[in-house]
């Protein structure tokens, strides 16, 4: 199996990064749990006796990553931000298959091991794919699903994508500087600050990129999950376009309660306290409004500003 990292030194870089945005979390801790797949990273935080709660972060990132965008949930939930296995440098240098329900066992494993029977579970982005597979192999784990611009539902315009996102990749990866930087990133996040672009940077250049696509969940996959779902999307996503998003979204979960398109919103979301802020609450009105909300009509999904 070829490692996720492009040998030791790309790892070490990884891990500096981890601990950068780590460093700006209130208290947490780590634990490993085993899975099928090996050893698997969670950072845990937030008070004990609130309800559990699951976030998986995106490709290329982390817990940590995932935790420092959504920190506000430490408030009211006890996060278990999980490392996912071939995507973190934390967790087993592994890569199950995005064509079938790998990914969904090892986070059985992965709660097996948390010792949480049914929790919320939050998705973002490759999170949300692995999040999907969860719902396909054990329904009956999720007490309710968010999922943030999730892979595994849409793909994007191939020319657009590769012409603005995986070409500037390539070139960067190729011969760094800081207007390639600029030109891979700036189709990919809204806002820029001193810890993401520099860090995608890096990503790029550390992992032996994951070319493969996750296959798009079926509706027949998908029958019997109990489970209220919320599905956000962003109007300018190259990634999963957010309005093919929301609209295959509901023909595919046969529980959806509630949807936005987040305006003005590429694939990754503003990285701003006002906007981490506001994705907390939302995401938490949803996963905590259990009984309030089936049976009533979708949240209008029509460029819904955060500001």
């Amino acid at each position: 199996m070829t490692s996720a990292f492009r040998g030791e030194e790309a790892k070490a870089v990884l891990s500096r990064w981890y601990d950068r945005f780590r460093s700006h979390l209130p208290a947490t801790e780590g634990r490993m749990v085993s899975t099928r797949f090996g050893p698997s990273h969670v950072l845990v935080g937030g008070d004990v006796s609130a309800p559990p709660l699951v976030l998986l972060h995106g490709a290329l990132a982390s817990s940590a990553h995932a935790l420092r965008e959504l920190a506000p949930l430490l408030e009211r939930f006890r996060v278990h931000a999980v490392d996912i296995v071939g995507q973190s440098v934390k967790s087993a240098d592994a890569r199950p298959k995005v064509s079938n329900n790998e990914y969904g066992e090892w986070l059985v494993d992965v709660l097996d091991g948390l010792g949480l029977e049914r929790p919320f579970v939050v998705g973002v982005s490759w999170g949300g794919f692995v999040a999907i597979r969860l719902a396909a192999v054990a329904p009956e784990r999720i007490r309710r699903l968010a999922l943030l611009v999730p892979a595994g539902v849409v793909n994007g315009p191939v020319w657009a994508g590769f012409t603005k996102v995986a070409l500037p990749m390539m070139l960067y990866r190729m011969s760094p500087t800081e207007r390639r930087l600029q030109n891979f990133v700036g189709n990919l996040l809204t806002t820029t600050d001193d810890d993401w672009a520099p860090y995608l940077g890096d990503a790029v250049r550390s992992f032996n990129m994951d070319m493969r696509v996750p296959s798009l969940a079926r509706p027949e996959e998908l029958k019997g999950l109990k489970a209220p779902v919320l599905v956000l999307g962003a109007d300018g996503d190259l990634s999963f376009p957010g309005k093919a998003l929301l609209a295959r979204a509901r023909a595919l979960f046969p529980t959806l309660e509630d949807e936005d398109l987040i305006a003005d919103c590429r694939h990754c979301p503003p990285t701003t306290d006002a906007f981490r802020r506001w994705l907390a609450d939302r995401l938490s009105r949803f996963l905590l409004a259990e009984g309030t909300t089936r049976g009533l009509p979708l949240r209008a999904s029509h460029g819904r500003r955060w500001s």
